[in-house]
């Protein structure tokens, strides 16, 4: 039986936001989690992580947009704060980004997560999807092989025929666009991916109704992606949609949803 992959992205954003994510896990609402170790309050996040349900799967959302790195940055990072996802896009299709910083910035943010859990990764994503541009998936790949060997990489090309009827087909299109080639070049690392991706929509809408859309024509390991939390950081332009969609999720009969579907849940 195909399985759902529920995630939350963005662990340890926010304190609030994390508890909000542990709390859906211990409720059986989502069933894996994705953590930016860049974040200065990881170490301290991660400790609600220690008792979770055992099917909740962990994972590495490698952070290359928009926030502090943990390593020293001179020319991709210059003022301190890494890059918004339009430009660093831009640069990374014409190969004009700092391989060589991003290579040491993607093992530091590894080195956290195990520091923090003692343990790999169950799977390995990244933040606005900056883990599939060009150059910096093979980065991603090579440090996700050594040394999460077992891990699954997030994937977010969608069979088209659901893709097309996927809500925000647009920005659906373009994730699947810059994933293009990506579980072939895992697959040569013998890494494995997600079947199925879908999640997106323009954080304005009403959360409940579209999330059975994403449930539709899925793939054998399909992967939703989600934001929950709290909504309370300074800056956060997803605030008030992460308070949405955690409303939501707990409300939901999300193992019924994905049982028609033909999809295993919380599994």
């Amino acid at each position: 039986m195909s399985r759902l992959i529920l995630c939350s992205d963005d662990f340890a954003y926010s304190p609030a936001i994390s508890e909000v994510i542990v709390g859906l896990a211990h409720a059986g609402k989502i069933n894996a989690i994705s953590c930016m170790t860049v974040m200065p309050g990881w170490a301290l996040d991660a400790r609600l992580l220690a008792d979770l349900p055992a099917h909740v799967e962990v994972g590495l959302h490698v952070t290359l947009t928009e926030e502090r790195p943990r390593t020293t940055m001179r020319r991709f990072a210059p003022d301190g704060r890494m890059p918004r996802i339009d430009p660093l896009a831009r640069a990374a299709t014409k190969w004009r980004v700092p391989l060589d910083e991003i290579a040491i910035e993607i093992v530091a943010q590894f080195d956290a997560f195990f520091s923090a859990l003692r343990r790999p990764p169950d799977f390995v994503d990244g933040h606005q999807h900056a883990h599939a541009l060009p150059g910096i998936r093979d980065l991603v790949l090579a440090e996700t092989a050594g040394r999460a060997p077992r891990a699954w990489v997030r994937d977010c090309v969608d069979a088209p025929g659901a893709l097309l009827r996927r809500p925000f087909v647009g920005k659906a299109i373009g994730s699947a666009w810059h994933c293009r080639g990506l579980r072939g070049a895992a697959a040569a690392l013998g890494l494995r991916t997600n079947n199925g991706f879908a999640g997106h929509y323009d954080f304005r809408r009403e959360y409940e109704g579209l999330f059975r859309h994403f449930l539709r024509r899925p793939g054998i390991a399909h992967l939703v992606m989600c934001h929950p939390g709290a909504g309370e950081r300074v800056g956060d332009a997803i605030a008030e949609a992460r308070i949405r969609e955690a409303k939501a999720l707990h409300r939901l009969p999300i193992a019924d949803m994905a049982a028609a579907e033909g999809l295993a849940f919380p599994a």
